[in-house]
């Protein structure tokens, strides 16, 4: 187990002292556990490293969480869960090479691909009339900051979020973020501009699994105050959501998050839908870090569609700004888990960085009434990047790729169980001195919920 005693643990431990014990018999006879059983296992097979240092890479391993939440004693209670993940079959936990001798793949694991197990979650949770609190370290999804669960473990935060539902249809947040403990995708990057703009550390993204560490300290290597964050979420109109998003990220940057959902159906079962969203972002404060000296960036996105009885379809496409004179090309740099972009591929997310234009189409269907819980879908995704993007070598534009598919069954014999297959073919990841970089990546992912 990881970690130093946190606020949460010491506001649990206040709260208990301030609880009789028949109160306390109470709230946990009304306790609640919960899980998840996740085994995974996933291989990537390289394409264009003409210097051999890596052409294979696989690994499996089985984990997951377990959690207990108590009663509620006037609105409050308390919740911890336990994060795990256990490598298997791996016959070497360092970096290898040959496709004979596969590379063991790191994002399923911990530090030094190790097999890891801390307590990821430990709050209080305050509820009166409208109004909950939950502070401690919990689990966030929010556009900027989120748990990105793609792998084993997912990203985890040390928050203080205050919520309120008073006006009609209408939501509203107040939060303030201290820490970060990166979950396993995270180690897949080396920090740099593919990984802040990816959604993990600018500095260093392998080392943090299970860590709750400063949220400066964790994005650009330095300590700072924390992500102040405000929030309005609204839908009060049939078919409509609307959300604002304001995040104060202390001497780093402020990132304002907006986005709009419409959707509407006739009477023949066609439903189309449209959105948008819009990410802008500027430096504010003082750091170090030469790299991030000045932060300027757009990002404007929009998605189209239609739902036909059990089949989606959609398209979407983005566009980030460039700027020579801003901190990564003027990139829209995401430290903290946070993926919104409807451009997005599987593994890809080149449409963060500088100058970088994506076009994704996309396509689902459930199968649902030939009395089968299936789902199926696929996706292909293009980026047209800009010189200025920092990742690729090339001195002119240079395009990358992205397809997959997606299988999703849960089957009717074991409840709460579901299988998984997924896999992504990305061409052209980046263009290096050795060749430009391509994959064929395959996951199987099986999990069980109680």
């Amino acid at each position: 187990m990881r970690g130093t005693v946190s606020l949460s643990l010491l506001a649990s431990v206040l709260v208990f002292n301030t609880i009789a014990a028949d109160d306390l018999t109470g709230i946990f006879k009304e306790g609640k556990a919960s899980g998840q059983i996740r085994a995974f296992y996933i291989d990537r097979d390289y394409d264009g490293y003409t210097n051999a240092t890596s052409v294979h890479r696989n690994a499996t391993a089985i984990g997951g969480y377990l959690k207990y939440e108590t009663g509620a004693w006037n609105g409050l209670n308390l919740g911890s869960a336990f994060y795990t993940s256990n490598g298997l079959f791996l016959k070497d936990k360092t970096t290898t090479t040959g496709a004979d001798n596969p590379e063991v793949d790191p994002t399923l694991l911990g530090k030094s691909n190790e097999s890891t197990t801390y307590l990821g979650e430990a709050y209080v949770q305050y509820k009166n009339g409208n109004t909950t609190f939950k502070g401690g370290r919990q689990k966030l999804d929010t556009p900027m900051a989120g748990s990105d669960d793609a792998r084993m473990l997912p990203n985890l935060f040390e928050a203080y979020v205050l919520s309120n539902t008073d006006v009609k249809d209408t939501t509203l947040i107040a939060a303030h973020v201290t820490k970060f403990a990166q979950g396993s995708f995270g180690r897949v990057y080396n920090g740099g501009v593919l990984s802040v703009t990816s959604g993990y550390s600018l500095v260093d993204s392998k080392t943090h699994v299970g860590e709750f560490v400063d949220m400066g300290t964790y994005a650009i290597g330095e300590n700072t105050g924390g992500v102040s964050v405000a929030a309005a979420i609204y839908s009060g109109i049939s078919g409509l959501k609307l959300q604002l998003w304001d995040y104060y990220a202390h001497d780093i940057l402020n990132a304002i998050y907006g986005e709009a959902n419409y959707g509407w159906s006739y009477a023949s079962g066609v439903a189309p839908y449209v959105a948008a969203q819009w990410i802008s972002e500027r430096d504010v404060g003082t750091n170090s870090l030469a790299a991030l000296n000045k932060v300027q960036s757009d990002f404007v996105g929009a998605k189209t569609g239609v739902k036909v009885a059990n089949f989606d379809f959609s398209v979407a496409a983005s566009h980030n700004t460039k700027n020579s004179d801003a901190a990564i090309g003027g990139g829209t740099i995401s430290p903290w888990g946070g993926m919104p972009a409807y451009t997005q591929g599987m593994v890809t997310r080149h449409q963060f960085m500088a100058g970088t234009d994506a076009l994704k189409v996309a396509a689902a269907y459930d199968w649902k009434n030939y009395g089968v819980n299936l789902n199926t879908s696929v996706y292909y995704v293009e980026y047209d990047m800009d010189p200025l993007n920092g990742y690729s070598n090339a001195a002119a534009s240079d395009e990358s790729s992205e397809s997959g598919f997606d299988i999703i069954y849960n089957p009717q014999t074991v409840k709460n169980l579901q299988l998984r297959l997924r896999a992504n073919y990305a061409r052209d990841f980046q263009e290096t001195t050795a060749g430009d970089v391509s994959w064929d990546e395959y996951r199987v992912i099986a999990n069980y919920n109680f």
